[in-house]
């Protein structure tokens, strides 16, 4: 009786201790669909589906250094330029931004969305860094209202977080 009830002390423990990862609730599935979505408009340059998952007054910012100076920046981009350079993309190249996590975070109508990559270009790593997409809820619907990635070449094999 002692050592089953040890043994189940111990499950019970180990239970408590890791909880289980990867289990997303319906809304953060939702949200994470539309992450989901915003990608496949950019791996195949269609901006119908990248307008479709985003507020008309998203604003997108990059964090990096600067190549002249090696000085961190921040860098704002307007959301219609950014889908412009998607499409001008020559037909030959081949790109990919491969999303190794996904964390999301909820309060409400807001969610947070915190997505490590790794950029690669004809299959060669080109930078990687993380994503924060900034979404909110308005009458049902899911809209991403302000993107800000790190992009960096160094250090890319090991995952920050």
């Amino acid at each position: 009786m002692l050592r089953y009830l040890c043994l189940l002390f111990c499950v019970y423990a180990f239970a408590k201790a890791c909880p289980a990862q990867n289990v997303l609730t319906s809304e953060q599935q939702e949200v994470k669909g539309i992450i989901t979505d915003f990608f496949e408009g950019f791996h195949k340059q269609d901006t119908t589906i990248m307008r479709r998952v985003v507020h008309e007054s998203v604003m997108m910012q990059s964090i990096g250094k600067s190549s002249a100076t090696s000085e961190i920046t921040l860098s704002t981009q307007d959301f219609s330029a950014f889908l412009e350079s998607i499409c001008s993309l020559p037909s030959d190249m081949d790109f990919e931004e491969r999303i190794t996590d996904y964390e999301i975070r909820m309060d409400g109508e807001m969610a947070n969305v915190w997505t490590p990559y790794s950029f690669y270009i004809n299959g060669d790593l080109s930078h990687c860094g993380t994503n924060s997409f900034q979404l909110f809820k308005k009458e049902g619907v899911w809209k991403i209202f302000y993107i800000v990635d790190t992009r960096q070449k160094e250090d890319c094999g090991v995952r920050r977080g």
